[in-house]
């Protein structure tokens, strides 16, 4: 038996209790005590030097598990919107989409889905570049990073 659950929410979490009944021994109950937590997103500030390299990893502080392996986007901040600059698709483990013309020249994929901008410039200031990661169909890990260009 299994329930299956959609459009998942924070305030469905507690506990859920399946009971049926078999015969000749009677009810059978089981018992599992959910919690849903809401997707936090990390936040960092890199400093940069004009014309220098600038190295963004995508999730910091994951010793735990190698994400490297997983798909991902790299996006940037731009005038209230956001515009795609590297992703990496579930079926392409090697294969990187650069859709930005903008950014295009600049901007590449680095190792564990880190992101690397060269040269960085005055107009990367205060930019906010931010990472999402798929590690589940229904899972996505986030991570933004405000540029400080001096």
């Amino acid at each position: 038996w299994a329930l299956h659950l959609k459009n998942v929410a924070i305030s469905i979490s507690g506990q859920y209790e399946c009971s049926f009944a078999t015969y000749p021994y009677g009810t059978n109950t089981a018992k599992i005590q959910l919690i849903v937590k809401a997707d936090e997103e990390q936040h960092h500030l890199r400093k940069v030097w004009l014309n220098q390299t600038l190295e963004i990893p995508c999730l910091e502080d994951t010793t735990s598990e190698n994400v490297s392996t997983y798909p991902f986007k790299w996006l940037v901040g731009e005038n209230g919107r956001k515009e795609e600059l590297v992703a990496k698709e579930p079926s392409c483990s090697a294969v990187y989409r650069n859709s930005s013309a903008l950014h295009r020249q600049r901007v590449f994929p680095g190792l564990n889905n880190a992101l690397k901008i060269f040269p960085t410039k005055i107009t990367d200031d205060s930019r906010v570049f931010s990472c999402r990661v798929m590690y589940h169909p229904e899972r996505v890990r986030k991570s933004s990073t405000t540029v400080r260009a001096f």
